[in-house]
């Protein structure tokens, strides 16, 4: 799919990639959520199902952080205060500390309302704000939006199908 150039496509394909995620999401097996199966986020680490969907969580949740300290006037500090671009993969194992110990069925729910959030606000805007000035460097605040939503669902998602797909294999 082409990267969204408006409000429409951005919506058009959070709800794509995030319908097509958490479908898969429900398929997998109760027990199998907290295996380290995947490869982290972060060079040389693993994580499980459940700490991918704490990483979508996290980042969903710093794009309403965003957006509501923009829309009060406020400095964002991206990507995340106490954090800088070079330190993602540090900034995924907060993401994954964040919420150790939550029952899978509830990280699902608070994902689906992130996400239900995003949507939201991106419908609340218009597009001169989404795309017609830099928000963050180079990047306009739509760009931003799908850097850290529809991106990651289907990345997550392809992540989640070799997972599923091991799982049927002998």
């Amino acid at each position: 799919m082409a990267v969204p150039a408006d409000r429409d496509q951005l919506l058009r394909a959070i709800d794509r990639t995030f319908d097509a995620l958490y479908k898969d999401l429900l398929a997998v097996p109760p027990d199998r959520t907290g295996e380290p199966v995947m490869d982290g986020h972060a060079k040389g680490t693993r994580m499980s199902v459940s700490d991918l969907v704490s990483y979508l969580i996290g980042w969903n949740e710093l794009v309403l952080k965003w957006l509501a300290r923009d829309a009060a006037g406020l400095p964002v500090d991206f990507p995340e205060t106490g954090f800088k671009w070079n330190e993602l993969g540090r900034l995924a194992g907060k993401f994954y500390d964040d919420t150790r110990g939550t029952a899978y069925p509830d990280l699902l729910a608070r994902l689906r309302k992130a996400r239900d959030g995003i949507v939201a606000e991106i419908a609340a805007r218009d597009n001169p704000t989404l795309y017609g000035r830099p928000w963050c460097g180079k990047w306009t605040m739509g760009r931003m939006v799908q850097f850290n939503s529809s991106s990651p669902y289907d990345s997550a998602r392809r992540r989640l199908r070799r997972f599923l797909a091991s799982l049927s294999r002998p």
